[in-house]
């Protein structure tokens, strides 16, 4: 892991930013949040920001535009592709109930839903689509999808960023090894509690 996380923030600045909002975008558009991290990749954007490779506010820019924008998408792929047949999905069967109780949440709490739904791993990968199949007009969407993309994404960038400060005053105290351990040690906590939010049972809709 400490390879891996001195490989990322070794990269060309730009690249990084690049990397991260791919992974982020990538989460939503395309149905791939079940595997791709996008809490890592942001606190990983802020971990890059605290280290000085990159600015703060631009991390914080990217994270957010890459996760409205592929909220968006993944609204449209929920519109045009999926309507009715989400629940009939193959690929989706393992879900159905899930999805269900994730439509019911919807059906209640419309654009809350869509907010809320930014903050826990299935619903994050599968809101935007839903939204889309239940025909919410999107301007709607975009709204609460803006702001909890904002929310979301500050708050995890601003998570890295702390990390990577401290990686700076903890490598000028003690040491580069135990630098890098104190940010792997951040990105892995983010990656253990998206591992477990994903095999976890409950989810918003039942609170």
């Amino acid at each position: 892991m400490s390879h891996l996380l001195d490989g990322i923030l070794g990269l060309d600045p730009a690249l990084i930013l690049v990397l991260t909002g791919l992974l982020v975008f990538a989460e939503d558009a395309v149905f791939v949040g079940f595997v791709v991290p996008g809490e890592t990749a942001a606190v990983i954007a802020g971990v890059g920001a605290g280290l000085g490779h990159v600015a703060l506010p631009l991390s914080i820019a990217v994270v957010v535009v890459a996760a409205i924008v592929g909220d968006s998408v993944g609204y449209e792929v929920g519109r045009v592709f999926f309507g009715p047949r989400v629940l009939t999905s193959r690929l989706l069967a393992p879900h159905r109930h899930r999805i269900e109780r994730a439509q019911a949440f919807l059906r209640r709490r419309g654009g809350l839903a869509v907010f809320l739904g930014r903050f826990t791993a299935f619903f994050r990968a599968m809101m935007p689509a839903l939204a889309g199949a239940s025909h919410m007009p999107y301007r709607r969407f975009l709204v609460w999808n803006a702001l909890g993309g904002l929310v979301w994404g500050t708050v995890f960038v601003v998570v890295g960023y702390v990390a990577g400060a401290s990686y700076h005053q903890v490598e000028h105290q003690v040491g580069r090894g135990i630098a890098i351990a104190l940010a792997v040690v951040v990105v892995g906590l983010v990656v253990v509690w998206r591992v477990r939010a994903h095999r976890r049972p409950a989810d918003p809709v039942s609170s």
